[in-house]
């Protein structure tokens, strides 16, 4: 039976999607569990499914523009596929004491940590170089495995989680190639724990259908409009709501949810102001003909 609320659910998550890159399953899965009641095993499989058919649309471009690491992805996805299937059974047996609750609020809050760590890494210009990336096989399985694990039992870290480590293991990737690489790498991660989940998990047709129907035109959408749209800010507020997701699926208390939230706001509000202060000094700087960091420039004679 197609619900129509969730279909709106999936299609406002999807347009954050589409705007920010992130977020799919740690919106869309908490979504299903915290407003439509949705068990957990359920809401993860369901998900993983639907992405599963959603993922290879962006991947397909970026592979056609030539922004993937092939080898990158060959070494991600030796650990991840294996891992993420295997994921399946843990969370199977946590659903019996509801722990898939409690390893998507920890997936989430790594979630938020790692786009704070993104955007430090963006601020300090980490992704701009046009260097040879040397692959490093052993910590990029590793960052496979773990992301894969993760994946499987909560549906959460193919995008936003993997990413960060890309960004932490390779600060020279291109912003293009990290985005294309992580999309790659995706597809037979998902596939791989949207299979376990149909074999294994508790995979329901209507909830997978409706997603679908929400998600699709959603993301679209969310694409669109993504060039217009201030992409700071966008990611800043996926970031307070997925920390709210994260506090109230570990039954954290109304009035730690809200002091925790009113400090995420203010600390991002500070490194907003920060970084636009930071910004117009060096438009000043470039525009006086000066050094960004405030020293004369010498003139030769």
């Amino acid at each position: 039976m197609i619900d129509f609320p969730l279909i709106a659910g999936s299609f406002v998550v999807a347009i954050v999607v589409g705007l920010t890159g992130m977020g799919g399953g740690a919106l869309m899965t908490p979504m299903m569990m915290l407003f439509f009641n949705v068990p957990p095993l359920a809401a993860v499989s369901s998900d993983l499914v639907a992405s599963a058919v959603m993922k290879p649309v962006g991947s397909f471009v970026h592979l056609r523009h030539g922004t993937v690491n092939l080898r990158l992805v060959g070494w991600l996805c030796a650990g991840s596929v294996p891992t993420a299937f295997c994921g399946v059974f843990l969370a199977r047996a946590f659903a019996v004491t509801d722990a898939v609750k409690y390893a998507l609020g920890v997936a989430l809050l790594l979630a938020v940590a790692g786009m704070a760590l993104k955007s430090w890494f963006a601020g300090r210009g980490g992704t701009s170089s046009a260097h040879e990336i040397v692959v490093r096989p052993i910590p990029t399985l590793l960052v496979g495995m773990v992301g894969g694990l993760v994946v499987g039992v909560s549906s959460v870290g193919s995008g936003s989680l993997i990413i960060v480590a890309l960004l932490v293991l390779y600060p020279a990737l291109k912003a293009n190639q990290l985005v294309g690489t992580d999309l790659v790498q995706a597809v037979p991660l998902v596939a791989a724990a949207a299979l376990g989940h149909l074999l294994f998990g508790d995979f329901q047709l209507d909830l997978t259908v409706s997603l679908l129907i929400g998600s699709i035109p959603g993301v679209y959408l969310g694409a669109r409009i993504s060039s217009r749209a201030p992409g700071g800010l966008i990611r800043a507020m996926l970031a307070i709501v997925l920390l709210a997701s994260a506090l109230k699926l570990l039954d954290a208390g109304n009035l730690f949810t809200v002091c925790a939230l009113i400090v995420a706001v203010a600390v991002t509000v500070a490194g907003w102001l920060l970084r636009r202060r930071a910004s117009a000094r060096r438009a000043a700087a470039e525009a006086d003909g000066a050094p960004a960091d405030g020293r004369p420039q010498e003139v030769s004679p």
